[in-house]
């Protein structure tokens, strides 16, 4: 079972101050946009990964309301990945499916694996220094007293909120990873997600116990839905929409919904 982090009063403290900075951070790179995550289940996380693949590597995750620099989008087997970077933490980039940003860019994805950079400054001569007179030190200096530190602005609280609620999130998450077994079985099943969208192909992880499972569907454009098997049979999934199911032989046709669709056989599902 994955560990869910409570974030909530972090990011509505920094939420507003972050909204204010938006348009400063769309002006940094020529055809970049800033887009704002959203779609996600209530305490879901948005992963951000290497490649533009359901199955790249997890480089972090990002939450509702998170604001990312989108440099622009590209199709991979039909969904579109939009190449991001976090406007609070720059170590923070890879690929997101672009149905969970908002706006999309329209401009084409850079090529490079890395985020548009800005060009390096370019090194100067070393400008021996000029003797000058010493300045005549201020009244504060001379009576031996020192200025006082100005105090942090509210953008800066809101950033360090920020930041340390997205370091909590991803540390916890990771945690909850390394500590997960291995699946049973993994592959690949028919499958489909939305109203009139033809059956295409979802990678799939397997957890069996005591003779039930837990199938782990792998949307191709990003996200999950978890299929539990009890005595031989499908028994419901992780979504409150209707569950049903019909069976030719071995093979399980399950619907979730009005539209998800799955074909899961017994093999796959219970080793059998």
């Amino acid at each position: 079972m994955r560990r869910k982090v409570a974030l909530r009063s972090t990011l509505l403290i920094a939420a507003p101050l972050l909204t204010a900075a938006l348009p400063a951070l769309a002006q940094e790179a020529p055809g970049m946009i800033i887009s704002i995550v959203g779609g996600l289940a209530p305490e879901d996380l948005l992963n951000i990964r290497a490649t533009a693949s359901p199955g790249g590597k997890v480089e972090a995750r990002l939450p509702n309301g998170a604001a990312v620099k989108n440099y622009g989008c590209k199709l991979v087997n039909n969904y579109p990945w939009c190449k991001v970077e976090d406007t609070q933490d720059a170590h923070i980039t890879g690929w997101a499916p672009a149905r969970y940003l908002s706006p999309n860019n329209p401009a084409p994805a850079p090529e490079d694996a890395a985020a548009p950079a800005t060009e390096a400054a370019a090194p100067q001569e070393a400008v021996a220094p000029q003797p000058s007179e010493a300045p005549t030190p201020d009244i504060a200096a001379r009576l031996g007293g020192n200025k006082p530190a100005d105090p942090p602005s509210a953008a800066d609280i809101g950033r360090t909120a920020m930041q340390d609620a997205y370091g909590l999130a991803f540390a916890a998450s990771a945690h909850a990873e390394s500590d997960a077994p291995a699946p049973d079985a993994a592959g690949d099943i028919p499958c489909a997600r939305h109203i009139g969208q033809p059956m295409t192909r979802c990678e799939i992880s397997v957890a069996r116990k005591d003779g039930d499972s837990a199938v782990t569907v792998t949307w191709p454009d990003g996200g999950t839905r978890v299929i539990n098997f009890h005595g031989g049979q499908p028994a419901g999934s992780d979504s409150p929409d209707a569950f049903r199911f019909t069976r030719e032989g071995t093979l399980n046709m399950i619907r979730v919904g009005v539209s998800e669709r799955f074909e899961i056989t017994d093999a796959l599902a219970l080793g059998e």
